[in-house]
């Protein structure tokens, strides 16, 4: 299955993705011509909801990587969020991003600079068929998913929540300002709001491994990019999360703004998240672009040593809490 992933194992133009992503594309730029401050305010909001909550905090440090835990119903919660970001259901994006740190940067990984920027921006996932899947193939990078009924079925209609959002701000907007506004509502507070956040989470897959400063020496090319990390509420971290894939914190340093590690630890102290991973840095940090240099020590504050590569199946391995 692993094969089907990467530029040269991809053929022909998935046609379905392409019109769709240009329809997005067509109605961000409309956006402009249907300003209201309410409907910026609406898109920068769910923005928040789908891009921190939903994909940095749900679908990356929480199920792909385990780096916490959180009751049931919270686990639902952000997992639906994600699907706010139209990046596709759980257990398609859990497999896809497993597969990428476990291939990093080599023949097998889904979006990997070394075949391109563009390949890595978004080019994989209009060409061939190894974006679009199925969860029966991405099945034994996703185990513990593929046993839960609610991620099976939610990666099945995870466009049903974007409906369901969409549908509500027309309504609101029409409250509002009648067509008009329903119609600045909906190109903001969907078409705008999901364009720049997938380019935000692009980024991620290709400026992180292009730009930035490596404070450990991976097998990978991965970066710390502050910019992204700005962009992405702490994903740009990107060099210390493969060095430490399960920690949940992902900004390491003082000056490392992580919004989403921040929303974890809150969710911490209310009660709603525990056994948290963190990597910590227990000497003087010094940022390095040359992989070559003394690499900064590093401690971890769980029991869990740090790993350079997920062992997809040993960290699939569902919370059971409720």
């Amino acid at each position: 299955m692993d094969n089907i992933y990467g530029r040269k194992n991809s053929t022909g133009t998935n046609w379905i993705t392409a019109i769709f992503m240009s329809l997005f594309h067509v109605g961000a730029v409309a956006a402009f011509f249907f300003i209201s401050w309410p409907a910026i305010l609406l898109m920068v909001i769910f923005w928040w909801v789908a891009g921190s909550l939903g994909i940095g905090m749900g679908y990356h440090r929480l199920l792909t990587h385990r780096g916490y835990k959180t009751p049931r119903w919270m686990e639902y919660f952000l997992t639906i969020c994600g699907t706010l970001a139209l990046e596709g259901g759980p257990i398609f994006w859990v497999g896809t991003h497993r597969i990428h740190h476990q291939k990093s940067d080599r023949d097998g990984d889904p979006h990997t600079p070394r075949e391109g920027a563009f390949w890595a921006h978004m080019g994989w996932i209009l060409t061939g068929a190894g974006m679009h899947a199925n969860a029966t193939e991405l099945g034994r990078y996703t185990p513990e998913l593929r046993k839960d009924k609610f991620h099976v079925a939610l990666t099945e209609y995870h466009w049903i929540p974007q409906v369901v959002v969409g549908v509500l701000m027309a309504v609101a907007g029409f409250a509002y300002a009648g067509i008009w506004g329903a119609t600045s509502f909906v190109l903001w507070g969907v078409f705008f709001r999901v364009t720049y956040g997938l380019h935000a989470t692009w980024l991620v897959n290709s400026a992180t491994h292009l730009f930035g400063t490596r404070r450990f020496k991976t097998r990978d090319d991965s970066t710390n990019c502050w910019w992204v990390a700005l962009l992405t509420f702490g994903e740009g971290w990107h060099n210390n999360h493969h060095a430490h894939p399960i920690s949940a914190r992902h900004g390491l340093a003082w000056y490392e703004f992580d919004m989403n590690w921040l929303q974890i630890s809150a969710l911490e102290k209310m009660g709603l998240a525990w056994d948290l991973k963190e990597a910590k840095i227990s000497a003087p940090i010094i940022v390095m672009p040359d992989p070559k240099d003394r690499l900064a020590k590093m401690s971890y504050s769980s029991s869990e040593a740090p790993t350079m590569q997920i062992p997809a199946m040993a960290l699939a391995e569902a919370s059971g809490d409720d």
